[in-house]
């Protein structure tokens, strides 16, 4: 049986990677951070399955910043493979917290990457890139564009891909860079674009919000089926030699083509109840990412199958089904985000 070490499980990514994992017949270690709220909801229902929590996942407190607790886990748990998903991840927010953002986005990376050089350990290593690196770069992105960041959150990710690199060359590191475009679920954050919109169109049609209130309408991104995206981390380090890989759909959208398609997948103008507010503009924008992941379809075989339309009309009716159950315990979203 493999065993995999994810940071950042309780999230997004992590939760359908542990998913995937297991059903691979996996063990599935997760790194967590002590908090004084439940934040495992994305993961309760593996922790609920006795037959799962009791023989294949196993959680563990730490954190990116304690670099001796990296050590002694990766010691501990003498994992295959590495997947470093963790992050302060909000753009916008990096914006408040750059130095919180360098610290975990950035130099988080390299204390994994330390703790698995001094432990010796010969487990593959995934690190997150982001599109987010490309920043003010032209479309199409591919493995060669250069990096332009926008943003604290692009910086951080640039330092840390390189840092990835550097181990892989200087110490013959299976490690591995996967940049991934945009890619949504239902477990997205609530105060990320797509899932603000679809929630707000859950809550708009049934009766308990009345305006949506939103940024730069003319962004462009590449947005795709995060199961999917897991799926292709997987098959990065499955392949006979480290690489860095663009994983994307290849397909723009603007935020308001997103707005369009979610509001009528439930028969609503979006321009009924969407105004803008310049609270939400970053400092810095990022006009346009659309990847090109040709080299990640031809050496690992991933293709995405869920585009941004049929993704939408996901989001939209798990939020219905959501909303359905919470009713108007479902909460606006803060405003500052």
């Amino acid at each position: 049986m493999k065993k995999a070490l994810i940071t950042g499980i309780t999230g997004q990514d992590g939760s359908y990677l542990a998913e995937l994992l297991i059903s691979k017949g996996y063990e599935v270690h997760g790194i967590v951070r002590r908090s004084s709220l439940p934040n495992t909801g994305r993961i309760d229902h593996l922790l609920s399955d006795a037959d799962i929590a009791d023989s294949v996942l196993f959680l563990h407190y730490g954190d990116l910043s304690d670099s001796s607790r990296l050590v002694s886990l990766v010691t501990q748990v003498q994992p295959d493979e590495v997947y470093n998903l963790a992050a302060q991840s909000h753009v916008r927010v990096s914006f408040d917290e750059p130095e919180l953002t360098g610290e975990t986005t950035g130099l988080g990376s390299v204390k994994l990457l330390e703790a698995l050089r001094i432990s010796g350990s010969p487990a593959r290593f995934y690190q997150a890139s982001s599109s987010e690196m490309f920043g003010a770069s032209p479309p199409p992105q591919n493995e060669e564009t250069p990096f332009y960041p926008r943003s604290p959150y692009g910086a951080a990710k640039v330092y840390s891909y390189w840092i990835t690199k550097n181990y892989r060359e200087s110490y013959e590191m299976f490690a591995t860079n996967g940049i991934l475009f945009n890619h949504e679920s239902p477990r997205r954050g609530e105060t990320f674009v797509t899932r603000k919109i679809t929630r707000a169109v859950a809550r708009i049609k049934s009766g308990l919000q009345e305006k949506l209130y939103l940024g730069n309408l003319d962004a462009e991104r590449d947005w795709g089926y995060a199961p999917e995206y897991v799926n292709a981390m997987w098959m990065m380090l499955q392949a006979d030699q480290p690489d860095d890989f663009v994983v994307a759909t290849g397909t723009r959208y603007t935020v308001r083509d997103f707005a369009e398609m979610a509001f009528g997948h439930v028969g609503l103008d979006w321009q009924e109840f969407v105004d803008f507010d310049e609270r939400y503009l970053r400092p810095a924008e990022v006009d346009s990412l659309v990847g090109d992941s040709s080299k990640a379809s031809e050496l690992t075989g991933w293709k995405p199958k869920v585009l941004t339309p049929e993704l939408a009309k996901i989001m939209v009716d798990a939020d219905l089904k959501y909303v359905q159950t919470a009713g108007s315990a479902w909460v606006d979203e803060p405003a500052f985000f």
